[in-house]
């Protein structure tokens, strides 16, 4: 036999996997995934890898002949599982959990299967008219009127940035559209307004669409880490004096370090009278609305010209779903929309394309998860979680105001906690700073939690956050049996 015939028989035949060998894979998988789900509690959640352990346990060249799905199976089991920190985890307190739930996970195998570009109402209607009752159901859900038209984008950063865009398209005789920013003497130089406690990804849109560092004012914060009202309304009248002109401020709901709320309703009456763009960033926290009692983080909202939420933060979605609100599609519609001749169809006048509304031409069908989540849940099953949560929240945060060698450095609006060991003797500022670095990665290093930090007024503070859809008290108990324990073996 030649080297061409031998090599001829060691081709697999052309396409797919075949059917049958699909279907038996895709019941192991979904075995797997089941058993992963089911037994998580007794993985480590932060995964002790070291740098470059997992790529090199890999080979270096792709594999030149077809391997075994077997083979694949097991490098999972020994190469890539131990790499993983398991967001998925009851005991995964850091940061904004993020974890998946069962029917988002479905979702996701289905929208592949899909495999559909939303780009155009015509290539996929199933997936544009999914998600306009899909968001029309989530608005309800949050709150929010009918003023608000919304649109899937994948994360807040996103979302924000296609605030920014829009409050600049939004001023008049800039036509930043065609001309740019750049090298021009006839405009003002913009100016947007956040926080000191708003999200970096503000800071990087505003880099991205060419505002720059230089254009971002942060605004002081009162003592429970809000934004002072008083404080923006000088400093846009400072800017006003000085040759700049302010465009979009940026309040928040729910800020990354302490989930402290920004007074939005002064703030919007003060961006109504300058007739600027006002964005809430409600990434995490505005998922708390679907609550009925906690509908009161949103006072102000109305009036603002957007906001994002994030469903795969604490509504149990894979990441990655943002939600954007607009008041103003067509303005945001007039930042984005270019259609090349290819991409024209008949229904353009009747329908929806939403590649006219941000800097995609693909999309995914992210819509299919939040449809599956909301229907398998409910609303009230959704709500009755997020409660629990916050309620947990409040818990933990009552044993730290409890304990003496405990504090609490931040209010708790929603579910986390921001505190730190503070032993009876010890004041000085750098060894607490010490003292509570060493202790969170006493308790990451068990294994058991992962918890993250924070710096507030100078301050190394741990966060402790509860929304995973795992989570239970049980749970956090462990957390803070963990916590008292570290801390008495370093001050011993």
């Amino acid at each position: 036999m030649n080297f061409n015939e031998n090599h001829q028989r060691q081709i697999q035949p052309l396409g797919d996997m075949p059917p049958e060998e699909f279907r038996r894979y895709g019941h192991e998988l979904i075995d797997w995934i089941a058993d992963y789900l089911d037994n998580i509690e007794s993985m480590p959640v932060l995964s002790n890898v070291k740098p470059g352990d997992i790529k090199n346990n890999l080979p270096q060249n792709p594999p030149a002949e077809p391997q075994p799905m077997d083979k694949v199976f097991e490098d999972i089991d020994k190469i890539i599982l131990p790499g993983i920190t398991h967001w998925n985890h009851p005991n995964f307190m850091a940061y904004f959990n993020s974890t998946s739930s069962g029917p988002g996970i479905l979702a996701e195998l289905l929208s592949a299967s899909f495999n559909v570009n939303g780009m155009l109402w015509k290539t996929s209607p199933a997936s544009t008219e999914l998600e306009q009752v899909t968001l029309n159901w989530f608005r309800q859900m949050v709150g929010l009127s009918k003023n608000f038209w919304g649109i899937i984008y994948d994360t807040a950063s996103v979302s924000s940035m296609h605030a920014i865009a829009a409050a600049r398209e939004q001023l008049a005789d800039y036509n930043s559209r065609l001309k740019g920013l750049a090298g021009r003497n006839d405009i003002k130089r913009l100016r947007l307004y956040a926080s000191e406690q708003a999200h970096s990804s503000i800071d990087k849109g505003a880099i991205t669409l060419g505002v720059g560092l230089e254009g971002i004012r942060k605004i002081p914060v009162d003592n429970e880490f809000r934004m002072i009202p008083s404080a923006l309304k000088d400093a846009i009248e400072d800017d006003k004096k000085n040759g700049w002109l302010p465009f979009c401020v940026v309040a928040t709901v729910g800020t990354t370090s302490t989930t402290s709320i920004d007074p939005v309703d002064e703030i919007a009456e003060i961006c109504l009278k300058e007739n600027i763009w006002l964005h809430v960033d409600a990434a995490h926290g505005g998922i708390a609305a679907i609550v009925p009692e906690m509908r009161h983080i949103f006072k102000g909202v109305e009036k603002a010209d957007s906001i994002v939420i994030n469903p795969h933060k604490w509504m149990f979605t894979p990441v990655d779903l943002s939600v954007f609100f607009t008041k103003k599609p067509k303005v945001l519609k007039q930042a984005f929309s270019l259609v090349v001749e290819y991409l024209k169809t008949s229904e353009d006048s009747v329908v929806e394309n939403y590649m006219d509304y941000g800097i995609q031409l693909g999309r995914r069908f992210r819509s299919l998860k939040l449809w599956f989540i909301i229907r398998y849940f409910g609303v009230e099953g959704i709500a009755a979680r997020i409660r629990e949560h916050l309620r947990l929240g409040k818990l933990f945060s009552s044993w730290v105001d409890e304990h003496p060698s405990f504090e609490r450095m931040a209010p708790v609006p929603f579910s986390t906690t921001c505190f730190r060991a503070h032993p009876a003797g010890t004041d000085d500022e750098a060894s607490l700073n010490s003292l509570n670095e060493k202790l969170m990665s006493n308790v990451n290093s068990t294994g058991k939690v992962f918890l993250t930090h924070t710096k507030l007024n100078g301050k190394f503070v741990i966060r402790l956050v509860v929304s995973g859809l795992r989570t239970e008290e049980k749970h956090v108990e462990i957390a803070w049996e963990l916590l008292k324990n570290e801390l008495e073996k370093l001050i011993d």
